[in-house]
C-alpha cells in the first residue's frame, strides 16, 4: 500500500484555531484540513444547524414542480412516485410518497424490477401509469436521461417532474419540472445532494407553502441519512447538517422500518458507518433478490409489528444475498486466475449464470484482490448488463465514453457505472476498455492508498482528544474518518491472528517512554503478522470498543510496515 500524507496547511492557521477553540495542535490541524479556518467555521461544523439548509426554490425548476403537484392536489388526479430500486431509490419513494401522503390519498409507489425492467424510467412503469389513470409521475433518482421514456409519457397526457442527482446529457428530458443541483443552468449553492436529498428539497418546498417548518420535517431525515450513507456522497456542506440530523433521528425516534432493522442488529447507538454496512445492504437486498416493492413496505410501515415481519424476509434476502456474493466472488477470482489476465490494467469478467443484482458488490469484492477498474458481466435477456467499479483516482464513466462504440447503454459517476451491451460486442469491449484503462491510467492509482492525516504519538491519545475527534463526525467522503500514523512501535509478545479464518490481526501495541499497551486490531490483515517481530509503522484510525458493558479506545490498524 502507498502511504500518503496529506499537505500541512498553513502553520499559523492551526496555531491560532488551536488557541482559539482550547484543543491541541491535531486536532487543529485536522480541522484546518477540512476547511475550518476560524471559529464561527468550527462552530458550524460541530453544531449543525437545520437553519444551514439552502432554500429549497433555488434549485432550478422547483416554482414549477410546486405548482404542478399543488394543481394535481386540488384536482384529486393520482400520483405516481417512481424510484430506483436500490437504497438512494427507495428512500426517496419512501420519503416524498409519505409526505404527500399526509396531504392526499391518491399516491401510489412504483419500483422498476431490476430484472424485468432495468434501471431507471421504464416504459412499463408508464404504462402502469397510463393503464391505472395517473396523470403525474414525481421520479426520483432517476430520470434525467430518460428522454424517449418522458416523450412516450407525454404523448399518453402523463407529466413528468424529475428530482434527479445523476450528470445531466446536453439535452434534457420534455418534463414539466426538473429538478437536479447539476444541471448547468441550476445555480443552487451544493449540487452534490443525493437522489433522496432532492426529494427532501421537494417536500421541502411543498411544506413551505403550508406554513410547515424545517422541524416539522426532521421524522423524515432518518431516510435522508441512510440514502447520504448509502451512495456515498460528500458529507459536506448541506449533506453534513442532513446526515447530523438524520443520524439523531435514526438514534431516537426512527420509523418502524429502520427501528425493526436496528432491532435485528442489536447495537445502541448507530454511526454513518453502521448504516453504510448494516442498514443499508438490508434495504438494498430487497431489489437485488426480490424487488424493491419490499424495501418501500418496510420503510413506509406504520405498525411495528408488521415493519418486524417486513424486516425479517428482507434478511432472508439479505442471508441470500451474502451467499450469492461469496459463490460468485469466488468464480470470478478463478476465471481470472485461469487466464492469462493477471497482470492486465482492468478486469472484466462474465457469466451468464451470475445473479444480476449482486455483481456490482461482487466487482468491489475483486478490486480488495486485483486493484484495478472492474466490470462484472451477466446476462440479461438478449443482453448482457454489467456493473462497474473502480479505484480512487479514476474515472470509470469516462473510460466508458471512450468505449461506446460498443455499449447499448450506460449510466453512472465517476467510480461506480451500470451498462448494458449486445453480447456480439464483449469481446471487442473488453479489448477496448483494457486499452483505454492502460494507455489513461496513471499507474500508481493501481498501487491502493492509504492517506494519512497526521503523525501522531500513541501517548496523544487522551479521552478528552477522542472525544473531540468523535464529534468531527458524521464521516464520509471528503470527510474521512482521520488516519494517524506511528512510528516505530512493538507488540507485546501477545499479538495473535484471530477470526474465524485467521485473518485478523489482534495486537497490544507498545510505543515510546509510557510503557502503556494500546489495544489494536487489524481487518484482513492477518498476514501480517510475520512483520510483528521488530519494530514496526501503523496507519490506523481510533475507535471505540465495546467489551462486556466496558468501553475503550481501539486503533483499527488499515497498514503496517517494517520501520526503517
Amino acid at each position: 500500500m502507498r502511504w500518503t500524507f496529506k499537505t500541512v496547511p498553513n502553520l499559523e492557521t492551526i496555531r491560532r484555531l488551536s488557541k482559539d477553540l482550547s484543543i491541541d495542535l491535531t486536532l487543529s490541524k485536522l480541522l484546518v484540513q477540512r476547511g475550518v479556518r476560524d471559529f464561527e467555521e468550527a462552530k458550524k461544523f460541530f453544531r449543525p444547524s437545520l437553519e444551514d439548509l439552502h432554500d429549497p426554490f433555488l434549485l432550478k425548476d422547483m416554482n414549477l414542480a410546486v405548482l404542478r403537484i399543488e394543481k394535481a392536489i386540488s384536482n384529486h388526479e393520482n400520483i405516481l412516485v417512481y424510484g430506483d430500486y436500490d437504497v438512494d431509490g427507495t428512500t426517496s419513494v419512501s420519503l416524498v410518497s409519505s409526505y404527500l401522503k399526509t396531504i392526499t390519498p391518491n399516491i401510489s409507489t412504483y419500483i422498476p424490477d431490476r430484472y424485468e425492467e432495468g434501471y431507471g424510467i421504464s416504459y412499463q412503469g408508464i404504462d402502469f401509469a397510463a393503464d391505472n389513470n395517473f396523470s403525474m409521475i414525481i421520479a426520483l433518482d432517476c430520470g434525467i436521461k430518460a428522454i424517449d421514456k418522458v416523450a412516450y409519457a407525454n404523448q399518453k397526457k402523463i407529466d413528468f417532474i424529475i428530482c434527479d442527482h445523476h450528470k445531466p446529457a446536453d439535452q434534457l428530458p420534455e418534463a414539466v419540472a426538473i429538478l437536479n443541483p447539476k444541471r448547468s443552468d441550476c445555480s443552487y449553492p451544493y449540487d452534490e445532494l443525493c437522489g433522496c436529498g432532492v426529494g427532501f428539497k421537494l417536500i421541502q418546498a411543498l411544506a413551505s407553502k403550508r406554513n410547515q417548518s424545517i422541524e416539522d420535517l426532521t421524522q423524515y431525515l432518518d431516510l435522508v441519512a441512510t440514502a447520504i450513507a448509502a451512495d456515498i456522497v460528500p458529507i459536506t456542506g448541506e449533506n453534513r447538517v442532513l446526515a447530523y440530523y438524520g443520524l439523531q433521528v435514526i438514534n431516537t425516534n426512527p420509523r418502524n422500518g429502520i427501528k425493526a432493522i436496528i432491532h435485528q442488529i442489536h447495537k445502541k447507538i448507530l454511526t454513518i458507518t453502521d448504516v453504510v454496512f448494516m442498514i443499508a445492504p438490508r434495504i438494498n437486498a430487497a431489489g437485488r433478490i426480490k424487488h424493491g416493492n419490499y424495501a418501500v413496505e418496510l420503510l413506509t410501515e406504520m405498525d411495528f409489528k408488521a415493519a418486524i415481519e417486513c424486516a425479517a424476509s428482507i434478511e432472508v434476502f439479505n442471508t441470500e444475498r451474502k451467499e450469492l456474493d461469496k459463490k460468485i466472488t469466488y468464480e470470478a477470482l478463478q476465471q481470472i486466475d485461469s487466464t492469462n489476465e493477471k497482470e492486465n490494467f482492468s478486469t472484466v469478467v462474465y457469466s451468464e449464470n451470475w445473479h444480476k443484482g449482486v455483481i456490482g458488490i461482487v466487482a468491489s469484492r475483486l478490486i480488495e484482490s486485483y486493484y484495478r477498474p472492474t466490470l462484472v458481466f451477466t446476462k440479461s435477456g438478449d443482453k448482457l448488463t454489467a456493473s462497474a467499479r473502480s479505484v480512487k483516482g479514476f474515472d470509470i464513466y469516462d473510460a466508458l465514453q471512450q468505449c461506446s462504440e460498443f455499449i447499448e447503454q450506460f449510466g453512472g459517476h465517476k467510480y461506480a457505472a451500470g451498462l448494458t451491451l449486445d453480447p456480439k460486442n464483449y469481446a471487442a469491449f473488453k479489448n477496448k476498455f483494457e486499452k483505454v484503462v492502460k494507455t489513461s491510467i496513471d499507474k500508481k492509482l493501481l498501487v491502493p492508498e492509504i492517506t494519512i492525516d497526521s503523525a501522531l504519538e500513541l501517548s496523544d491519545i487522551t479521552s478528552k482528544f477522542f472525544r473531540i475527534l468523535q464529534q468531527m463526525g458524521p464521516f464520509g467522503p471528503h470527510n474521512m474518518k482521520p488516519v494517524f500514523s506511528t512510528s516505530s512501535v512493538r507488540d507485546n509478545g501477545y499479538g495473535k491472528k484471530v477470526g474465524a479464518d485467521q485473518n485478523h490481526l489482534k495486537l497490544n501495541i507498545i510505543s515510546g517512554a509510557d510503557r502503556k499497551t494500546y489495544n489494536a486490531i487489524g481487518f484482513g490483515l492477518g498476514d501480517k503478522i510475520k512483520m510483528i517481530k521488530n519494530d514496526f509503522d501503523i496507519a490506523y484510525s481510533l475507535d471505540e470498543n465495546e467489551w462486556n458493558g466496558m468501553s475503550s479506545i481501539q486503533l483499527v490498524l488499515k497498514d503496517l510496515k517494517k520501520t526503517h
